[in-house]
């Protein structure tokens, strides 16, 4: 009777400690699961876009969210299992508390769910005689091996085949799995300069549509082009639109009644396919916004039977 009450408050204590690192790397391994699906997607989007009504399609573009989640749950993933790995050699028993049994049958029932739409999803598609395009087949592989890996390690874990050899052997499984699909994500993706530059490039895309959209706006309005940016400026009443990365002022340049050119540079070529695919959902123009490396200039012409003919304000 005294061994009983000695051990209890060791045992409620456990019991808490046990919950949260049970429920902690559960949600830390939903968590990099989620994350690593979300990038090798996007990778394979990128590397491999779909075709769709002609024009195609690459989705997302952007692995910092991702890879940045990544690299802080995994790391705690492991350090949450490796601790639990300690608690059961010291007390085997916990393994059979309600909480760990939970949350191992809820994730085997989720990765073995997953395994099986994933086949059903092929087999639909060749049943139903559609394209088993590259990029889909990659996105159903990287879904089989990610559900697959977790439905092993959890089936293992349940019927107590897993071994501390086993359990160092599934840690670096997983690192490199992680560590692959971050390495792969910055060779198709570039490295995190890289990006930020695309990112500026696609900024000064989207300033000169709009100072496009303002142009057309004026000439709509007056029946004449601007002659210079503060007269176009002093139209909207808005200061000229600047480069982000160098703080100089886009230039504006016209070349006739109708005819203008507005430039830019830029740190990359355009993917000329993507921009073109953009022009058909998006059109700003008949040059589809392609660009090369450097300065380019990009050569505009205003239709005047788009617009009904206005009394000239001057």
């Amino acid at each position: 009777m005294e061994t009983n009450q000695a051990q209890m408050p060791v045992s409620t204590k456990g019991g808490a400690k046990n919950f949260f690192l049970n429920f902690g790397a559960i949600i830390a391994l939903y968590t990099v699961v989620i994350s690593l699906i979300n990038l090798l997607f996007t990778i394979i989007n990128t590397a491999y876009p779909q075709i769709i009504n002609g024009y195609s399609y690459t989705g997302s573009q952007s692995i910092s969210w991702p890879v940045a989640t990544i690299i802080i749950f995994f790391p705690i993933f492991i350090i949450l299992m490796w601790l639990l790995e300690k608690e059961y050699i010291l007390e085997p028993e916990k393994k059979n508390t309600g909480i760990h049994k939970w949350l191992a049958f809820i994730t085997l029932f989720v990765a073995g769910l997953t395994v099986a739409i994933d086949l059903i999803t092929v087999l639909y598609y060749f049943i139903d005689g559609r394209e088993l395009t590259a990029g889909f087949l990659l996105k159903v592989l990287v879904l089989l091996v990610i559900a697959s890996c977790i439905f092993i390690y959890y089936i293992s874990d349940i019927t107590g085949k897993l071994t501390l050899k086993s359990r160092k052997i599934w840690r670096v499984v997983a690192l490199l799995i992680v560590l692959g699909s971050v390495i792969w994500g910055f060779a198709v993706l570039g490295s995190p300069r890289t990006q930020r530059l695309n990112k500026y490039d696609e900024q000064k895309v989207n300033d000169l549509q709009n100072l496009n959209n303002q142009i057309t706006n004026f000439y709509g309005t007056k029946g004449f082009l601007p002659q210079t940016e503060d007269e176009l400026s002093t139209f909207n009443y808005s200061f000229f639109p600047t480069d982000p990365q160098s703080n100089q002022k886009y230039v504006y340049q016209k070349t006739g009644d109708l005819t203008y050119n507005l430039c830019a540079t830029f740190n990359s070529a355009s993917n000329d396919k993507e921009a073109k695919s953009r022009a058909r959902i998006y059109p700003y123009g008949d040059n589809f916004w392609i660009h090369p490396v450097g300065e380019h200039c990009f050569g505009q012409t205003v239709n005047p039977s788009l617009y009904t003919k206005p009394v000239p304000i001057r």
